[in-house]
């Protein structure tokens, strides 16, 4: 993962079935750009679920999708012209439960001419194997064995000599 360089992208885009597949690719090649692969999927999900819904119930299909990285959290907001949010939307198989159970956090909020939809993905760092100790390598010199691994005996008649 790149360091916590802020990065920001914003697309305007009139949403069509054929649409939403380009700015899925589109936003897939930012973020592999801003080395955050790892969020690929989930953002993917979860913003073509929003563009699916607005391209079936919208009225007005200009939307704008915006990404904010900080460093920790990758924020994505989708809007649109059309102020209400149907009440499907919230049952369980509806868009929003869907980015409920991807995303970290979700919200929306009116804007001037309609309304915002975000979520926000964690970048977590991906997990490692541990890596086995490595085996000392061995010296040129040979070692003394320590005194405990020697017998009383022997150890007695080394002290006795060293005197």
């Amino acid at each position: 993962m790149k360091p916590a360089i802020p990065c920001y992208y914003h697309l305007d885009v009139e949403i069509t079935p054929e649409r939403i597949e380009q700015v899925r690719r589109i936003l897939a090649a930012h973020l592999r750009h801003w080395g955050l692969g790892i969020l690929v999927e989930h953002v993917s999900h979860c913003t073509c679920v929003l563009l699916r819904a607005i391209e079936e119930h919208g009225t007005d299909k200009e939307t704008s999708v915006e990404m904010w990285w900080n460093g920790q959290h990758l924020i994505t907001a989708v809007s649109d012209n059309d102020r209400d949010l149907p009440r499907r939307h919230y049952e369980p198989q509806g868009c929003l439960a869907q980015i409920a159970a991807l995303s970290d956090g979700w919200g929306s909020c009116p804007a001037t001419h309609g309304k915002i939809i975000w979520f926000s993905c964690r970048a977590r760092a991906p997990e490692y194997a541990r890596l086995a100790p490595a085996t000392p390598a061995p010296s040129l010199r040979e070692a003394q064995q320590v005194p405990r691994e020697q017998g009383a005996a022997a150890l007695a008649a080394w002290t006795d000599a060293g005197t």
